[in-house]
């Protein structure tokens, strides 16, 4: 037995890539339109009154459309002389003379009706690339065209022989004059996520209309199917619906239908559906799929059969609660998801996914139809727990119409008695406790004409708002109220209402002014913006590459110690993306995997970013940063220079080249130890600590699935920008008189950091000396037990005379006793 997906509502395929774009046909569509419009005019207007147009392309279900291909007659079947699976053919196509065709089909013969494929056509076969056909020589004979298989021109997967048609057709007719292949214009709508009003074919054509309306001055409503005269057929089956948590499910309508027969659905509804990229299932799935597309409100069809005591309670389960769904598994409920139960248990995950032991089935002839509104909070929440987004999810979580679920219903009890046969077996059941009043908003025309920028006559404003579903509830001499229909529930303020006229007199119409005055701003920092710059431009200069990560990540990146005073998510976008990232690094990361993975192995970005804390609940904290990320090869192969791995010291490079550009310093480095560093440095500055650099763990790397050294530089950049007593820059002429250089080679402990060293240096106070620098390291067991050799070069230079020798050996002096006392080197001689 097939478990079936209701409608793809309350169902369809969980996890598909669900958007906020809405795919609109324009056959579809012009059913509801009561004028014919093109449809590059109508991509116009829809664009125009904020239904962006991101996409316009023409669909085809048959792809070609059969174009070029004829229906022929065969005359005459011989053998090929030069190959015993091959048949000479003389083919009637309605031309002056038959055309000599070579087919290889074993049932081509004498008198059929087939379809041609003449010289010059393309055809398109269900796999595989598209051909067209030239005059050939097969074998030796000549072929003027192609008698033609269903499979290689798009029409089915058969490949057995030659398509043949009905005797009665007359060669030289058009294929696609006798198929008939559907073809229609698709549209792509970016619609924001407050339009739940645009996200079905009838919001659509309700809009155009206005807009019809408005500029042609003349009243055009859209053409929508009749259910005035919807009546029960009897009344056998009835099914009690209780509400238990009103506040989650303010409505919940359903009727029952019996004698239902499953089967495939009609031509005309296949087409629909699938024009827009859905897959016909059958005729029950398909009419909820239609329905929801047609109208906006999702749908759910039970099996009524395995509705246990005939009462449907709409309420939530305990935590922990097992419930399998459509697809097979189990999925543990949480408390405030809400049900669809019977009697005895969970039938339904209310508005995401149906259960597996209440789903239509190919021998269902009983069905329960479900047409609800519930609270778009609890769906969503539902829905990204479980990791099921679906068609029904993402418009229950924007808002349906409560308004229309009766109505709705009505509609699908026609399709069900043309489509599936059925009867409609009861009343239609409307558990509505509280029923909603209409919001009433406010607007005033010197509002209007303030926030628009255009004078508009109190009428047309009138006309406008009636055309859209508003209704007028009392005008004044400067003003009027409204009351906003259900079907757009984002309207909430008198910029809503303005924003609908705009719309409807069209967005390429708001009027533009010659000049703007404005207030300047007045900034408290002016210069942290061009530190920003100036660093920027020099990391590009330095071959750097700018990187932009996403903010909200995965919890899973981090340790507890982090998560413990992390921001989570309330209504994360995913399970994935459930908090606000604690640390930079990561993100990162994931940057550096992606493009790895992509054969980018030598990378150095950078990056400005925000982390976030939280000591506690309602306290937040967000902090910038300058990121600097550093892996592969520091210098690429060439004729000159083999490759070279980038290492710690060259980031240290990079680390002091910041500092210097933005004319801070001297900056002072310690080693640090830190969980995500191998091994790593903290630079301080003033007393602060500005910035950590280091080898990133090859644990934290495993996690990324990184395979190569990855090094990491994070600055605070609050600190940075904000640094005090900054070193201005400067101009000076290039000395006259020589700088003297004097090595040294010391013998200290293998443990001494180099840092040590040049600060006992510095301490010496040394005006003419200009800079310290080490230039080898020598480690060997001749030198003693835990002892290495540096070798230093000291650089002593005046701007005012040539040094002596005697100037320069006394402080070379200085500089031994100092290292022979603050470190106790050894000198060699």
């Amino acid at each position: 037995m097939l478990a079936l997906v209701p409608g793809r509502t309350d169902g369809g395929h969980p996890n598909e890539n669900i958007s906020n774009n809405m795919t609109i046909s324009y056959k579809w569509l012009s059913d509801y339109l009561p004028l014919t419009i093109e449809p590059e005019r109508l991509s116009r207007i829809l664009t125009s009154i904020g239904l962006e147009v991101e996409k316009l392309e023409r669909y085809e279900e048959v792809r070609g459309g059969l174009r070029g291909l004829v229906i022929g007659e065969v005359l005459e079947v011989t053998p090929h002389p030069n190959a015993d699976k091959l048949r000479l053919t003389r083919v009637n196509t309605g031309g002056p003379e038959p055309l000599r065709i070579v087919c290889g089909a074993p049932n081509v013969a004498p008198g059929q009706k087939v379809v041609v494929a003449l010289v010059g056509t393309t055809i398109y076969p269900v796999h595989g690339d598209p051909l067209t056909m030239k005059t050939a020589r097969i074998r030796g004979e000549e072929s003027q065209g192609m008698i033609c298989a269903e499979d290689e021109i798009g029409l089915g997967e058969s490949h057995a022989g030659i398509l043949v048609l009905p005797a009665e057709l007359k060669p030289g007719l058009p294929a696609a004059d006798y198929f008939k292949p559907y073809e229609d214009w698709i549209y792509e709508i970016g619609l924001t996520p407050n339009r739940m009003d645009a996200m079905s074919h009838w919001g659509v054509a309700r809009d155009v209309c206005a807009y019809l309306s408005y500029h042609e001055k003349k009243e055009f409503r859209p053409r929508l199917p009749l259910t005035n005269g919807f009546k029960p057929d009897s009344q056998e089956l009835s099914v009690r619906v209780t509400i238990a948590n009103t506040e989650a499910c303010p409505r919940y309508s359903g009727l029952a239908f019996t004698g239902v027969q499953v089967g495939p659905s009609p031509a005309w509804l296949q087409q629909r559906l699938k024009a827009i990229g859905l897959r016909p299932i059958n005729n029950v799935v398909d009419i909820t799929n239609f329905i929801q597309h047609e109208t906006g409100q999702p749908l759910h069809a039970f099996d009524a059969k395995a509705i246990r005591g005939g009462h449907i309670i709409v309420r939530n389960l305990p935590q922990g609660t097992p419930f399998v769904t459509l697809d097979g598994k189990e999925r543990l409920l949480h408390q405030e998801d809400l049900m669809i139960c019977d009697e005895q248990g969970g039938l339904c995950l209310a508005g995401v996914f149906g259960g597996r032991d209440s789903g239509v089935t190919e021998k269902t002839t009983e069905v329960f139809l479900e047409s609800a509104c519930f609270d778009p909070v609890t769906i969503r929440r539902s829905s990204f727990r479980h990791g099921l987004r679906t068609d029904a999810a993402t418009r229950f979580e924007k808002g349906v119409d409560i308004s229309g679920t009766v109505q709705v219903l009505k509609r699908a009890a026609t399709l069900f008695r043309d489509l599936a046969g059925a009867q409609v077996a009861s009343p239609i059941v409307d558990v509505y406790p509280q029923p909603r009043d209409k919001k009433q908003v406010g607007l005033k025309f010197h509002y209007l004409k303030k926030l628009s920028g255009k004078n508009y006559h109190p009428d047309a404003v009138k006309n406008i708002l009636a055309s859209l579903g508003f209704d007028l509830v009392k005008e004044g001499i400067d003003e009027l109220w409204v009351a906003v229909p259900h079907h757009k529930p984002d309207i909430a303020l008198p910029a809503d209402i303005v924003e609908e006229i705009l719309r409807i007199d069209g967005l390429d119409n708001v009027p533009i002014p010659s000049s703007i005055h404005i207030s300047p701003a007045v900034e408290e920092n002016p210069l942290r913006e061009a530190y920003r710059e100036k660093l920027s431009q020099y990391l590009v200069g330095a071959g750097f590459f700018e990187i932009l990560t996403n903010s909200i990540t995965n919890a899973a990146f981090y340790t507890e110690q982090e998560l413990a005073g992390a921001v989570r998510m309330l209504n994360s976008l995913s399970a994935e993306l459930d908090i606000l990232r604690p640390s930079m690094l990561e993100t990162g990361l994931q940057s550096i995997a992606h493009n790895l993975n992509r054969k980018n192995l030598d990378l150095r970005f950078f990056e400005f970013g925000k982390t976030y804390s939280s000591r506690q609940v309602g306290k937040y904290q967000e902090q910038e940063h300058l990121c600097l990320y550093l892996t592969g090869n520091r210098t690429g192969e060439g004729w000159r220079n083999k490759p070279a791995r980038a290492d710690f010291f060259d980031l240290k490079g990079l680390v002091e080249a910041v500092f210097r550009v933005l004319g801070a310093g001297p900056v002072r480095f310690e080693p640090m130890q830190h969980d995500k560093f191998q091994a790593g440095q903290s630079g301080q500055l003033q007393g602060r600590e500005v910035v950590r650099l280091g080898v990133v763990s090859p644990t934290l790397l495993d996690r990324f699935d990184i395979r190569q050294p990855v090094l990491f530089a994070d600055f605070d950049w609050e600190i940075l920008a904000n640094l005090p007593g900054r070193q201005p820059g400067s101009f000076r002429e290039i000395p006259r008189f020589p700088a003297v250089q004097r090595d040294l080679a010391l013998v200290v402990s293998r443990q001494l950091p180099y840092e040590s060293l040049r600060r006992a240096v510095q301490k010496i106070g040394l005006e003419k000396l200009q800079d310290v620098r080490l230039f080898d390291i020598f480690e060997s067991e001749k030198l003693g037990a835990d002892r290495k050799s540096l070798a230093v070069s000291f650089t002593f230079q005046d701007a005012e005379k040539t040094l002596t020798d005697k100037e320069i050996d006394q402080w070379m002096a200085r500089i031994m006793t100092t290292l022979e006392k603050e470190v106790q080197a050894e000198i060699r001689k």
